[in-house]
């Protein structure tokens, strides 16, 4: 069975009319997925989400922070721009809300899939991103190293 794309690719202007929370999100994120997935799930969620990049149309810095912004990600900057790196912090209430909850382990798999594939998109160069949870400051740090 084939299954067909009828939908736009994801803008702005499109994905602010979108309503969730991001609990329910969660739920799916840090319980489902792994209870299917078991140790793959943060791999795949990296790779979901640089799918979910390759169907926007951003084409600037300041377009992919506004989509962190909706997507209820946190409020994205960069904040160094080496020759072979970017660095960008994650950071604001709902990156907060996320670190100091006691649920469960947090992660940001998602996005750094999705940031890796959106500089690709800016840039024209290929990245590879990791975080780094700076717990003290609420802040994560997101490395956006270029591949050769």
């Amino acid at each position: 069975m084939s299954v067909m794309k009828d939908t736009a690719k994801l803008s702005t202007e499109n994905i602010s009319s979108l309503v969730a929370t991001g609990a329910g999100f969660d739920l799916l994120r840090y319980y489902t997925l792994p209870d299917f997935l078991g140790k793959d799930a943060p791999y795949l969620l990296y790779f979901m989400g640089k799918n979910i990049a390759r169907e926007t149309t951003i084409e600037t810095f300041e377009e992919l922070y506004e989509f962190f912004q909706y997507m209820g990600w946190g409020e994205l900057q960069l904040k160094k721009e080496k020759r072979k790196e970017l660095v960008f912090h994650l950071q604001g209430h709902i990156v907060e809300k996320r670190l100091n909850q006691k649920i469960f382990p947090v992660d940001f798999r998602l996005e750094c899939g999705f940031l890796a594939e959106a500089a690709q998109s800016i840039t024209g160069d290929t990245y590879e991103c990791m975080e780094d949870i700076l717990a003290k400051d609420n802040i994560i740090e997101i490395t956006a190293t270029k591949e050769k």
